[in-house]
């Protein structure tokens, strides 16, 4: 399709020359790169409407459309952040494509009355957690939390807004009231009674890594060795603690703040291993191509939930959960950890969890 093609520039009156365009090889998977969230216009059991909230909120949306005949591809569809179709009159089943990106583009361009739309807002704390929340190129938080947590939020009446926190401070920020949850890669296990939560919505496993030439093998492997561990994280506790008789005694941790220090603690060999969720492991490794050995033996398999205030009466967490079984049902949650992890079913088998 060429915007300069003679046809193309006779039909649109001239208007190809005043409307600003460009050339992209590559996947719709770039767009991500270039802070953009893509909406693939097509028919599927899992579309949305077009005049869709989400859409309109979202600060950087491309409209992605195949040609009439054949639409878009089904690996288009897939790695898009959002499926979309236009409302139609009955008996009507199609528009052409210069009519479907007319729609479109002027239907989701309402990122203004989005924020005029008078919704409560709830403000959810977090930190960096690739790939559960993280920001954009421009500085837009996004990732698997990013995503339920919008669209949860949406289906109970709310707007969201994402507020980095100081981690080792969220239960203060929590019953202060400066945010109304704690939503992060949030481990349950062992907090049940500090907050009322909502979840577990996914399974996380906490597992310890070491350089691929480690000779640490397994747990009891780490007797006399150094681990880096986030501080107030659930990895801290278990060592501290020595509640776990598989950890061995005389092991050297480390708590450090900003979990992205223990990663490079461990590239320069200043620790010998470190313990973290698999999933933000993994997300390292494939974002700096490092190698890295996960342990096969897991610390912990707990469920990921939502923190509210122990003393917060609005009765959010019940209704989040129920929404968790919306999204469950419908498909919603499998879809968004689809877009970042492979095999999203496993991270769902919540019924799972201490079996």
């Amino acid at each position: 399709c060429d915007p300069l093609n003679r046809r193309a520039v006779r039909v649109s009156m001239g208007s190809v020359f005043l409307i600003p365009w460009a050339w992209m090889d590559g996947t719709i998977r770039d767009l991500r790169w270039l802070g953009f969230r893509t909406a693939a216009m097509a028919l599927t059991e899992n579309s949305i409407s077009i005049d869709h909230p989400s859409l309109a909120a979202e600060p950087r949306l491309a409209i992605v459309m195949g040609t009439e005949g054949e639409g878009l591809s089904q690996e288009t569809i897939v790695e898009a952040d959002y499926v979309v179709r236009i409302p139609m009159a009955h008996g009507v089943d199609s528009l052409n494509v210069a009519a479907a990106a007319a729609v479109g583009s002027l239907t989701s361009c309402g990122e203004e009355e989005a924020k005029d739309s008078g919704l409560a807002q709830i403000v959810v704390g977090s930190d960096s957690h690739p790939p559960y929340i993280y920001l954009n190129n421009d500085g837009v938080p996004t990732g698997i939390d990013v995503e339920i947590a919008t669209e949860a939020f949406r289906r109970m009446g709310y707007s969201t807004r994402f507020e980095p926190i100081d981690w080792e401070q969220k239960t203060t920020l929590v019953e202060s009231g400066a945010i109304d949850c704690i939503w992060g890669c949030f481990s349950m296990e062992g907090r049940e009674a500090l907050y009322h939560w909502a979840g577990p919505y996914m399974v996380s496993r906490q597992v310890v890594a070491v350089n691929d030439d480690s000779s640490i093998q397994s747990l009891s492997d780490l007797a006399g060795k150094s681990i880096a561990v986030q501080s107030t994280g659930k990895p801290e506790e278990l060592f501290l603690s020595g509640s776990d008789p598989r950890l061995p005694q005389g092991v050297d941790v480390f708590s450090i703040e900003d979990r992205s220090v223990q990663y490079a603690l461990l590239g320069c060999g200043y620790v010998d291993a470190i313990a973290s969720h698999e999933t933000t492991i993994l997300q390292y490794m494939k974002d700096n191509s490092v190698a890295f050995r996960i342990l096969s033996e897991p610390l912990l398999v707990t469920g990921l939930g939502v923190a509210f205030a122990a003393n917060d009466s609005r009765g959010l967490d019940s209704q989040l959960n129920d929404t968790f079984a919306q999204l469950r049902e419908d498909g919603t949650l499998e879809q968004i950890v689809g877009k970042y992890l492979e095999n999203p079913s496993q991270y769902l088998e919540v019924d799972t969890i201490g079996t």
